[in-house]
């Protein structure tokens, strides 16, 4: 009898397991794979993520066996926000959401089939999978001043030696121009310390006997990673200095991410090592141990599996539905008007060579700068997405990497029409400038945030893509009354 009963709760298991593959059919065919090979994101990591949890449940299966207990209705409360995750990745396109949401439907339906031991149990290669998140396009705030703390020890360390070298943002060159180092996003180190993290955190499940020393080693690997980067950086800009420009910024650029990473790794193994030697009770645990002998898995009644049976299949019935919705419709493109300007003479700008290699083939851009009879000039750029996330982000992110300070960062309301305005300071040089958000539906807003969260709303629940464009405008004056009036113009360029 125990024997059919523990096998149908496997089989309620599996089919919602079944369901999920559905549900969850674009995350793993087409959304994770292009975040794991994306440049930007540079996730090839990722796909040995799902690998380990497999072998940590392979591994500690005998544990797992004997922590089965009767099913628990808890398991339902933690399905629920798991499947709007879930719903909302699937259908708005966020890889994050999509992985959360699987993470904790895996660990719900554990929970609430199995009961709270095992769920135990398995919370760790469940949580495990959330290192499969790509995180580097949304933290880029974090990889400016990742980039600008590499750069600024460079720098230092070179002037130090009595290198005669200059700085501006994130570039450091000599002041000969014999070369130039632009410790561009891919090398702030953010995606070798997403990777180094998720190793320690294997490593350290393995070799620490307690959770807080466990937790001590993964806090430990953030500044080992940072301190591996910055020690790349200064060493390419070290050969470019007294050895080959050349060879710095080919080859020895190329290939010295390996060798650093793996003294990152010898650093997390020696502080490994010193953390599980800190407490004389605390060694590491002996994993050549014997499994635990079998015991008789407690049979569940009749009463208490109906409660499971339903919650599994009115999960299993919205997944299927989850997975079978097409994929929402892109809105056509709007031309973007620019207004003219009583005063100012409109002259078209061609955008750079760079923003059309690095934007998605969808965006459109268009730029135009407002020249006064005194000289003075207003740059104005709309820059409208498409299918693609990507197209658009916070200036705030990119602005620091060129070199500017933000200063005095507010929001101003222009004829109804909300701007964040901001002073750029360079060199002691300032500029005024100011960004705002607009889709074609007519919603608008100066808050990044809000237009994530709109974009979701509308991809997810309202099937659709509405197209976002994102316009800035420089001005040669910081000026606050200036760039108020101009901005009060432009309200017709805003859809």
């Amino acid at each position: 009898m125990k024997f059919k009963e523990i096998h149908f709760r496997l089989g309620l298991f599996a089919l919602a397991f079944g369901a999920m593959v559905l549900g969850y059919r674009l995350m793993w065919s087409v959304h994770a794979p292009v975040a794991f090979s994306s440049i930007l994101d540079d996730m090839s990591y990722a796909w040995y993520v799902p690998l380990f949890s497999l072998y940590v449940l392979w591994r500690e299966r005998a544990e797992i066996r004997a922590a089965v207990g009767r099913p628990s209705p808890w398991g339902a409360l933690l399905l629920v926000p798991a499947f709007a995750f879930g719903f909302l990745g699937i259908r708005g396109h966020q890889l994050r959401f999509e992985i959360l949401g699987c993470s904790l439907t895996l660990l719900g339906l554990a929970w609430l089939l199995f009961g709270t031991r095992l769920a135990r149990r398995v919370t760790f290669p469940a949580l495990f999978l959330w290192f499969c998140m790509p995180l580097t396009t949304f933290l880029d705030v974090v990889t400016v001043h990742l980039r600008l703390l590499a750069v600024t020890v460079a720098y230092g360390a070179l002037q130090g030696l009595g290198a005669e070298v200059v700085r501006v943002g994130t570039v450091i060159g000599a002041a000969d121009g014999a070369f130039a180092i632009d410790v561009a996003a891919p090398c702030s180190g953010l995606r070798s310390l997403f990777a180094l993290v998720a190793l320690t955190a294997g490593y350290a499940y393995f070799t620490q006997s307690t959770w807080l020393k466990r937790a001590a080693l993964f806090v430990l690997s953030v500044p080992i990673a940072i301190f591996g980067n910055v020690v790349r950086i200064l060493t390419i800009a070290l050969t470019a200095q007294y050895c080959s420009p050349s060879f710095a910024t080919g080859f020895y650029h190329d290939y010295s991410g390996y060798v650093v990473f793996l003294v990152a790794i010898a650093l997390m193994v020696a502080a490994g090592a010193a953390i599980a030697r800190f407490h004389p009770g605390g060694s590491a645990p002996d994993r050549t141990e014997p499994a635990p002998a079998a015991v008789p898995v407690p049979a569940a009644t009749v009463r208490e599996l109906v409660f499971p049976v339903i919650v599994v299949l009115v999960l299993a019935a919205l997944l299927v539905v989850q997975g079978r919705t097409h994929e929402p419709v892109l809105a056509e493109a709007k031309p973007v008007s620019f207004p003219p300007i009583e005063g100012y003479t409109v002259e078209r700008v061609e955008p750079a060579e760079s923003e059309l290699a690095t934007l998605p083939a969808d965006t459109l851009i268009e730029k135009r700068r407002y020249v006064d009879e005194y000289g003075e000039w207003f740059e104005v750029s709309a820059v409208t997405g498409g299918r693609s996330k990507s197209s658009i982000h916070r200036p705030e992110l990119c602005l620091p990497a060129q070199g500017f300070t933000l200063l005095a960062p507010h929001t101003v309301d222009a004829e109804g029409v909300a701007w964040r305005r901001l002073t750029l300071e360079r060199q002691r040089y300032r500029l005024g400038f100011a960004y705002t958000f607009a889709n074609q539906a007519g919603y608008r807003t100066s808050s990044n945030l809000a237009r994530i969260f709109r974009d979701v709303w509308d991809r997810s629940v309202l099937n659709r893509i509405d197209r976002w464009t994102m316009i800035t405008v420089d001005g040669s004056s910081s000026d606050e009354r200036a760039m108020r009036e101009f901005l009060e113009q432009l309200k017709g360029l805003v859809p």
